[in-house]
């Protein structure tokens, strides 16, 4: 369970720099951070930093596809959660 921690804490560092990268580079009108990119490391865990992360620099929040989506993948990540820690104790 430790490293579980570990893991959704480095994770969701990842997801909120990537995010604030993928701004910038927007308002730059630079190379981007590709969707799927955003919503595979959101997948991993990560949904949770890259969700308040684009709420609060406002990114994507007009994207019904990142908006919907992500609230989404974090609770089926939740309920797997919950149905492992169920079944192991």
């Amino acid at each position: 369970m430790k490293y579980f921690i570990i893991y959704l804490i480095i994770i969701n560092i990842i997801a909120v720099i990537v995010t604030i990268v993928d701004k910038i580079k927007a308002k730059y009108h630079k190379w981007r951070v590709s969707e799927a990119a955003l919503l595979i490391i959101s997948a991993l865990c990560g949904s949770v930093g890259m969700y308040i992360t684009m709420l609060i620099i406002r990114h994507k929040t007009r994207k019904l596809k990142f908006m919907l989506g992500i609230p989404l993948i974090f609770i089926v990540e939740f309920a797997a959660f919950l149905l492992v820690m169920n079944y192991v104790f």
